[in-house]
């Protein structure tokens, strides 16, 4: 591991003082934490990215959720951590992330630019439980006024809900849940460490009822697996019945270190597809666009026979807004009670989301 010379140079992530702890606990065990103090928390985004904001805070690298999928396995490798089970269960805590927050966005050169969380590992796993440190991160942009968004597939999310109220009177807070399907077969085997797809449904009805806006990123459609039209259709009816303002579809990408653990998988649960697979990724990272396009183009059709539209970016809205709108609402039913904005227009070209 390169955790040896981590502090000797000005572009060290870390300092030194790490701190790994291995918790023999049932909510932990198998897990080890590598607590270290950041050297920067505030991360320009690449910019070969197509993402809709340019800064991402990550107080954790690795992620129990243990997605099979997830693109965020090839970074555990620069640790010199397996891509793996290491990634699962080798989990770096920035234990300064709050206050070192707090001293980033009081900088000279901070502008107050929108910072996305969650799109690299999951800021609500389980590690979150043990450490709490999306608290103090979410008071220091509610105090600094700095506007944010959420990506999770934790419900530990809701044990924040007053915070994110309050951060929401102030500054533009935009929350996303990801749902890419339905099936508690494949979610079981291949998203084994994260919550139910209906417990994360739970967290969008709760974040809605709260006056807090919620869109859901369907992802990953994942191909042969759960792309039937009668999968997408049950699913995206979910998500609109749980009340979410938006859909999103997003289908699996297989990044290397992602790609290898994925097929492994795949290769293990659906030998058959085996082939099927290494055809549709030859190409590279990303299903064809025709397939891409086609995916896109079902889910949004769904979502406006269901009333929820995709999601647009600088969408976020303010959660004193979204309860203005519910206070003014036409009792009658005339606008969507998933969205008190109302209908929206859709995409002339149905678009492909694409993560860091």
């Amino acid at each position: 591991m390169r955790w040896d010379n981590l502090g000797e140079s000005p572009a060290a992530l870390f300092g030194t003082d790490v701190v790994s702890r291995t918790i023999d606990t049932p909510e932990f065990r198998g897990i080890t934490f590598h607590e270290v103090r950041a050297r920067s928390i505030v991360n320009r985004v690449p910019g070969a990215s197509r993402m809709p904001f340019e800064w991402t805070v990550n107080p954790y690298r690795g992620c129990s959720h243990a997605c099979v999928y997830c693109f965020a396995r090839k970074t555990h490798s620069y640790l010199d951590l397996d891509t793996g089970l290491g990634f699962d269960s080798q989990i770096v805590v920035k234990v300064n992330a709050p206050d070192l927050l707090r001293r980033e966005l009081t900088a000279r050169r901070w502008r107050g630019e929108h910072i996305a969380m969650g799109t690299n590992v999951d800021c609500y796993q389980r590690a979150e439980g043990r450490y709490a440190l999306m608290p103090g991160i979410i008071a220091a942009l509610r105090d600094h006024a700095n506007p944010f968004s959420i990506l999770t597939k934790g419900t530990l999310i809701l044990r924040d809900l007053e915070l994110l109220r309050e951060a929401a009177d102030v500054t533009d807070v935009g929350i996303s849940v990801s749902v890419g399907f339905l099936d508690r077969e494949l979610w079981r085997t291949v998203e084994p460490g994260t919550p139910a797809p209906e417990r994360r449904l739970d967290v969008v009805r709760t974040l809605t009822a709260h006056g807090i806006p919620c869109g859901v990123l369907m992802a990953p459609v994942i191909p042969f697996l759960g792309d039937a039209p009668d999968q997408l259709r049950a699913t995206v009816r979910a998500i609109a019945e749980a009340g979410a303002g938006s859909v999103t579809p997003l289908v699996l990408h297989l990044r290397p270190g992602a790609r290898e653990w994925f097929m492994a998988w795949l290769g293990h649960h659906h030998p058959h597809l085996v082939r099927r697979y290494e055809r549709m990724y030859a190409g590279g990272s990303y299903a064809p666009t025709w397939y891409q396009r086609r995916i896109t183009r079902q889910v949004h059709e769904f979502a406006r026979e269901y009333g929820i539209g995709p999601y647009r970016a600088g969408e976020h809205r303010n959660v004193r807004d979204a309860r203005d709108a519910r206070d003014t609402h036409d009792t009658t039913g005339a606008a969507s009670d998933a969205d008190p904005a109302g209908p929206r227009d859709q995409p002339a070209e149905p678009t492909q989301l694409t993560l860091l």
